[in-house]
């Protein structure tokens, strides 16, 4: 089983295994800064609400011996910020303490046009999470959990759910709705667990700064 932990919009801390994770440290969260004992930090593309540097170099300071995977489009911000990288991306792997980590690219969902269209790079995490990014990334695997999108300027409910179907994971939770107010956020999830439920896919609500078990 794994532990998840929600920061803001996709800051996740996933514990699995004994390895401390650390996904998408962004400008919507600070919890994450004050995290030690982390082992890897995946970044799966540059936004700010998925990559805040100030944040990344305070988490740093705190964790030494982490190790930080990203793509090559974040891996050009960081190595001008002389901050060291592991690259994962396209369809390759890696393996950290008996823990795989496969790159998925895919693209970003379209803002409008080829506004914001930057390199996102999903990964699959020890074979029970997949978390997309900010993409409708099919792994065209069994996915035991998904970190799934419910909202945002490019994500439509719709769309969302569709992705969610077409994956089919045992669970799927949210990330990407911070900008929701709680009316919003208790509608959005309200939604998804309905129309996911139809579908066979049980829908976790996790809220910011929850942390809850999953099962896979």
């Amino acid at each position: 089983y794994m532990t998840i932990t929600k920061y803001g919009q996709c800051c996740l801390l996933i514990e699995i295994n004994n390895v401390r994770i650390l996904t998408d440290p962004g400008r919507f969260s600070t919890a994450q800064n004050d995290l030690t004992d982390l082992d890897l930090i995946l970044i799966t593309h540059e936004h700010a609400d998925h990559l805040h540097t100030e944040s990344l170099e305070t988490i740093m300071a705190k964790n030494p011996k982490v190790e930080i995977v990203t793509n090559s489009g974040v891996g050009k911000i960081l190595t001008e910020l002389n901050i060291p990288h592991t690259i994962c991306e396209g369809s390759t792997a890696i393996n950290r303490s008996n823990l795989s980590i496969e790159a998925f690219d895919g693209k970003h969902v379209e803002i409008f046009e080829e506004f914001g269209q930057v390199q996102n790079t999903g990964y699959f995490i020890g074979e029970e999470l997949f978390y997309p990014g900010d993409a409708y990334t099919n792994p065209r695997k069994e996915v035991p959990i998904l970190a799934l999108p419910v909202s945002g300027p490019w994500c439509s409910s719709a769309d969302a759910i569709k992705y969610a179907v077409e994956v089919n994971p045992q669970k799927a939770f949210p990330v990407h709705d911070y900008l929701l107010n709680e009316e919003g956020t208790e509608l959005t999830h309200t939604i998804f667990e309905a129309a996911l439920k139809g579908q066979g896919v049980e829908f976790v609500r996790l809220r910011n700064n929850e942390t809850k078990e999953f099962y896979g």
